[in-house]
């Protein structure tokens, strides 16, 4: 059963990209070898569902205000827009590999034009996050841990076999979610945050169109002025500067990767001209993209700070 746990005010954006042509992102080796949720107790919540499986360790995930316990072989499955931590048994180093997944993406694979059955299959995974011990769901482990086997070795036709585990994995997160069971955890977490989640939503997987203020009220089954208020009452911003930060992040993303002119990055995060990614840009970085692209590290902090500032009150 979760303990209840006080949460800071601070929840903080992390955007992931999956590497064009490949089926999921995958976060492993040693860099998350670490102690976890010691340096900061900052919830956060992603853009893509997260798979995460402990190989060594134990301690607490935290999700919204409730608090679970891990161990060696859990495996979490989180969906996007859910606040959550994990935070380590005192100083001691968790091993963690991590897996994010385009659910929407996932679903267009299996559902093709179908849409009413891709949409409902869309609303069912993403309405709970999970904790489970792998030995009381080995399918579920099996699978995971096979798709990191292929990501490691990344032997010929990887990602057609991955994309394969993956639709197996959509299935199984059916049976999970359509049957109450101790591996449910707070879904879509507050009453605010489930009013404004369909918002966040629509803005990851639409950046690059045009964003009205009225479409986001729209998918929330809100008036625009009711979204507003809502949207900057706990978000800090106003509905179009988060879309902007959205993708001045996406921006930022493919400048690492790539080497676009700063036209074509401009035109691909989204924006309507060059000068104003530039603005938009010098605003959350206080520095121009050509100045960013020749030294990321140096501003990239100055990102994370703005979303430790902007996002607060779930």
């Amino acid at each position: 059963m979760p303990m209840g746990r006080k949460q800071k005010e601070t929840v903080e954006l992390r955007l992931y990209e999956i590497p064009q042509g490949e089926p999921v992102l995958a976060l492993l080796g040693e860099e998350w070898n670490r102690v976890y949720g010691h340096d900061n107790f900052y919830l956060h919540f992603h853009n893509l569902m997260e798979i995460g499986i402990c190989r060594k360790g134990e301690g607490e995930l935290i999700i919204n205000e409730h608090t679970y316990t891990y161990r060696t072989n859990s495996v979490t499955l989180i969906p996007p827009n859910i606040p959550h931590t994990t935070i380590s048994n005192g100083m001691t180093r968790n091993s963690w590999e991590f897996l994010y997944v385009d659910v929407n993406h996932v679903m267009e694979e299996l559902y093709g034009d179908r849409i009413a059955q891709k949409n409902e299959a869309i609303e069912l995974v993403r309405r709970s996050a999970h904790l489970l011990h792998g030995s009381e769901y080995p399918e579920i482990a099996e699978i995971v841990n096979a798709i990191i086997r292929e990501e490691k070795k990344q032997s010929p036709y990887y990602r057609q076999v991955i994309t394969s585990y993956l639709h197996a994995l959509v299935y199984e997160m059916f049976r999970l979610n359509e049957v109450q069971t101790q591996t449910r955890l707070e879904a879509a977490g507050s009453g605010t945050m489930r009013q404004i989640a369909d918002a966040l939503t629509f803005v990851n997987d639409h950046y690059q169109e045009e964003v009205k203020v009225c479409t986001l009220a729209q998918v929330c089954g809100m008036s625009e002025t009711s979204f507003r208020k809502v949207f900057e009452e706990y978000v800090h911003m106003l509905p179009m500067e988060y879309v902007n930060l959205v993708r001045v992040q996406y921006a930022c993303e493919q400048m690492k990767h790539g080497n676009d002119s700063m036209d074509e990055v401009a035109r691909k995060a989204g924006f309507s001209t060059t000068s104003t990614f530039n603005r938009n840009f010098k605003k959350f970085f206080n520095t121009s993209p050509y100045q960013w692209k020749i030294n990321p590290q140096r501003y990239e902090r100055k990102l994370q700070n703005f979303h430790i500032n902007a996002l607060k009150g779930w």
